[in-house]
């Protein structure tokens, strides 16, 4: 009776899609190991509402109808980097954990892009497919070196890091561009940081690794490819639409570019690309985390993670809550902080040097120490490649040499709590975002930028401009917008004093594209026009 009872108060762990085997065995014997098949909806509801951790990979939707019908689930666990299949939101108000593997997949990543670089370089697919074809042709295919050329990696992440320190083997140049990393962190990877512009027309290699946001989508479009030398071999194995697919095909075609070698795609599955008629294309299925090694590391690693928080212990690698206790009243707070760090970033336009999270109000009767792991993941959503974690994210802010602190007053004059955001940039300048929670349903509200009060939602979809207050400026933001089909959802206007400077915060329908931003921003003489998307 004693085996039995033991067996039956273990805690449940539902294994929805297929694992490595060395999955099961890092979870180890202290669980009740179940499975089911994760794309099956009747099935998944029926066999998440006893589950006290879920492992899923990427086939299996945990969203708010199956957290709703999981009555004791405390954590959810994707085996791999990322979280589309996760309604990451939603586990955070129903107090479930998220975690994910991180860094499963980032060697795996690095060295399909130098594997790329290489058969772009050396047109290893063209050639291999002419000689199964029973042509010769050695004169047709000849290649470049490596040695001594330039290299030019846009976005200095772990994935971008990890491709300068194997590529710097072959003897190679680093230039690097990366407006969230310091000069002298480079420096020391034996890379200069460059401009855009003068990485572009430098590089004889161009290598994309950023993550993917309104700012990065179109980066490498035919304004950016037409400063390229002719020569020039772009490669792009991060995410897709980063580099504009058309504009690469027309560049390619019309002798503009050497070659490019691609494994990521605007819409997904691609089976059918203009590109892929190019024999100077190197073009892979999307393959950056598809390595026995990544698939296992991946497993393990959210095993050990739900281990973890079934003990609850610290969680490395939880995506939107701190290992251990967190009191019911501080909860709520944790995504408005995110997305706030993510508006103080866009805002920024850089990473600052100094930031304090500042938390006022009765929640300071709590550990809050959790909204400061918050702000601070927030900060780098947008700016690295890889996912941030409540763990990683004091580690990115170290990296790139933020120095952060958390200040709390239990006095907060005009909201029952504020969490507010104050950092300063490298050129000594200041800025400052602010967020409450109003009523019952803790409605999230931005209420302050740069100093200016504001009182509007933090929507999926928000801008920012500053300018010097005259007539004539939120007529010309609606004239514009709607040219451009793009529908204002709200819009506030707050200024330092009559004729000084003001601020426009409005959040809109649709994404404003980097081009009507700047159109904008012209027509304003803009001094800030920022884009904010928070709906990733």
């Amino acid at each position: 009776m004693k085996g039995l009872r033991d067996q039956v108060t273990k805690p449940v762990v539902l294994i929805a899609e297929e694992l490595s085997p060395a999955t099961v065995d890092a979870l180890g014997p202290d669980f009740e190991i179940r499975h089911c098949n994760g794309a099956d909806r009747a099935e998944l509801l029926l066999a998440i509402a006893d589950a006290d951790a879920i492992l899923v990979r990427s086939a299996t939707k945990v969203d708010a109808e199956a957290l709703t019908a999981a009555n004791r689930l405390k954590v959810i666990a994707r085996a791999g980097v990322g979280l589309d299949n996760v309604d990451v939101k939603q586990a955070t108000l129903s107090g479930v954990m998220v975690v994910n593997a991180p860094t499963s997949n980032i060697v795996s990543a690095a060295e399909l892009a130098v594997g790329l670089l290489l058969a772009a370089a050396r047109h290893i697919t063209p050639a291999n497919a002419a000689l199964r074809n029973g042509e010769w042709q050695r004169s047709r295919y000849t290649g470049v070196e490596l040695f001594e050329k330039t290299l030019g990696i846009v976005g200095l992440g772990r994935i971008g890091v990890l491709v300068a320190q194997r590529l710097s083997a072959f003897g190679m140049r680093m230039l690097a561009h990366d407006p969230y990393v310091q000069a002298g962190r480079a420096a020391q990877l034996g890379v200069r940081l460059v401009a855009l512009d003068e990485l572009l027309s430098e590089a004889d290699f161009i290598s994309v690794h950023l993550p993917k946001t309104p700012e990065t989508v179109g980066l490498i479009g035919a304004e950016a490819l037409a400063r390229c030398k002719p020569s020039a071999i772009i490669i792009n194995a991060a995410r897709g639409g980063i580099v504009d697919e058309d504009a690469l095909h027309d560049a390619l075609k019309a002798g503009r570019l050497a070659g490019a070698g691609i494994d990521v795609y605007t819409t997904e599955p691609c089976t059918d690309s203009p590109l892929f008629e190019l024999d100077t294309v190197v073009a892979t299925p999307h393959l950056g985390a598809s390595t026995d090694a990544a698939q296992e590391k991946a497993g393990v690693a959210v095993a050990r993670s739900v281990r973890l928080a079934l003990s609850g212990e610290l969680v490395p690698d939880a995506v939107n809550v701190q290992g251990g206790m967190i009191a019911e009243d501080v909860r709520p707070g944790i995504p408005l902080t995110e997305k706030l760090g993510r508006i103080f970033t866009a805002v920024a336009g850089e990473v600052a040097q100094q930031l304090d999270v500042e938390v006022r109000g009765e929640i300071t009767e709590h550990d809050v120490k959790v909204l400061e792991l918050a702000a601070l993941k927030g900060v780098f959503t947008d700016v690295v490649e890889e996912t941030v974690s409540y763990v990683n994210a004091p580690l990115l802010a170290t990296e790139r040499g933020l120095s952060v602190r958390l200040v709390t007053d239990p006095e907060s004059p005009d909201h029952r709590n504020l969490v507010t955001l104050r950092g300063t940039l490298s050129d000594g300048s200041q800025v400052s975002v602010s967020g409450t929670l109003i009523g019952i349903q803790h409605r999230e509200r931005l209420v302050e930028v740069n100093g200016y009060d504001v009182d509007i939602e933090p929507a999926d979809h928000l801008a920012f401009f500053t300018y010097q207050d005259r007539p004539g400026m939120v007529g010309a933001i609606g004239r514009i917008l709607g040219a451009h089909d793009i529908n204002i959802g709200g819009m506030q206007v707050a200024r330092d004093r009559q004729g000084g400077h003001a601020l426009v915060a409005l959040t809109v329908d649709s994404a404003i594209p980097a081009d009507v931003l700047a159109e904008i921003a012209a027509e304003m003489d803009a001094e800030l026009a920022r884009n904010v998307e928070l709906a990733s």
